[in-house]
């Protein structure tokens, strides 16, 4: 994307977008490698299932989805029919039916958006190694000189008549979402699509497989199984999480700490239970302390195999976990994550990859603009121009012009649905 800077200086002062050869939607997509999405479906077998509805232009029709916040298969399917001129510009894609969409969701393997997303990520990283640097938690990087993991899990409601393979309450259907996102970039590392049902703990072992020896992984308690616990261990991971409210322990050694501060205790513990101990037979660092959670001072006690550590070090460094939640919040409150074109396991995998990979190529172009302002204002700007042909980086960088820093910020009060958890 050729972009002139002067050009794009004049026109702020004028207010007339630049103009460009294809719409913004082209300009978006263009960041997806030519032959990645072919290459993939090669691979997946998606390729095979394929007739007149290609396998790139599945990703688009499902991409686009995502940005319009189209409200069902027949609102995407005739936006896109109404909109198939310029929609040919975007590699030659082409509108689907809704019979061709709801299919190929249901039989097209959910295996191609999740590699194009970990692809394309990839792929953006190498040609701009700044990409994804963002301010939160730098101070503690720099501190640490560490990466540092985030892993959390996110709840989705589904419609509970329509998705027995999401039963998760009686009358309720959900899929989570368990994520691995790394502090300095604010991206994801490591993902697991899946039904409510499956319990954190049994997901641990996958989402943490790829931190390397000396990393860390902030986890909440519900992640927590001694035997995983271990593993990290002996692999030298640092790990910090919470202590597990049933947690039965013996005092090793108790440390000082001052009278009437944050920290109320600092000791080194063992596990009492013969099992608990069979798992994790080394000493672990328990820290209780005052910590304010959403204007509330709350009593929260953390655990730790780093054994050094000032206490106030371990407690600033669980609390950057807290940044994945303003991850989740910007994808629920921004992308088509509130109802969903189909229902069965496979179509709900598409959709969220696909709202993945989205919100990737929209952090990309915030990148490249110098985007200042909040993620949400970046995603409501280009969803409002979607078939114009203007030059995307000139545009959002007239927009980003007000005062202000770059933020990643969501806050509940801009959330566009209900119903998340």
């Amino acid at each position: 994307m050729n972009l002139s800077h002067d050009r794009c200086l004049k026109n702020k002062t004028r207010y007339i977008p630049t103009g460009s050869k294809f719409p913004i939607s082209r300009q978006i997509f263009n960041f997806i490698p030519t032959h990645l999405v072919p290459t993939l479906a090669v691979e997946t077998g998606v390729d095979e299932q394929a007739r007149t509805f290609s396998p790139w232009s599945h990703l688009v029709s499902m991409g686009y989805a995502q940005i319009a916040h189209s409200i069902g298969l027949n609102n995407l399917c005739d936006d896109l029919q109404l909109n198939s001129g310029p929609l040919s510009a975007i590699r030659g894609a082409t509108p689907p039916s809704r019979n061709n969409l709801s299919h190929a969701n249901k039989v097209r393997s959910s295996e191609l958006p999740q590699k194009t997303f970990w692809a394309v990520l990839e792929y953006l990283q190498k040609i701009s190694p700044r990409f994804g640097g963002g301010r939160a938690g730098r101070k503690m990087l720099r501190r640490l000189k560490r990466t540092i993991h985030l892993v959390d899990s996110t709840t989705v409601e589904l419609v509970a008549n329509c998705l027995d393979w999401a039963k998760h309450r009686r009358r309720k259907a959900a899929a989570k979402v368990h994520m691995r996102l790394n502090l300095e970039s604010f991206l994801p590392r490591f993902a697991i699509i899946g039904s409510a049902a499956d319990a954190d703990a049994k997901r641990a072992r996958e989402l943490c497989a790829g931190i390397q020896d000396g990393e860390i992984a902030l986890f909440d308690k519900a992640y927590v199984d001694y035997g995983h616990l271990g593993e990290l261990q002996k692999r030298g991971v640092i790990w910090v999480t919470r202590a597990k409210e049933n947690m039965q322990y013996e005092v090793v050694e108790s440390y000082p700490v001052p009278e009437g501060g944050e920290i109320v205790r600092d000791e080194l513990v063992g596990l009492k239970r013969a099992a608990a101990q069979a798992d994790y037979p080394e000493l672990m660092r328990r820290v209780e302390a005052w910590v304010e959670v959403d204007g509330e001072r709350r009593l929260m006690v953390f655990l730790t195999n780093h054994l050094t550590w000032s206490p106030e070090t371990i407690v600033a460094l669980y609390q950057q976990r807290w940044q994945i939640e303003v991850f989740f919040k910007q994808i629920k409150q921004t992308l088509k994550l509130a109802d969903f074109l189909g229902t069965s396991a496979n179509a709900v995998q598409w959709q969220i990859w696909t709202a993945l990979l989205v919100y990737l190529l929209i952090r990309y172009l915030g990148f490249l603009a110098d985007w200042s302002h909040s993620f949400s204002r970046l995603f409501g700007l280009v969803r409002s121009f979607l078939w114009r042909k203007w030059d995307l980086l000139c545009l959002l960088q007239r927009y980003g012009t007000a005062g202000g820093s770059f933020r990643l910020i969501a806050k509940p009060e801009q959330a566009y649905f209900q119903g998340f958890d």
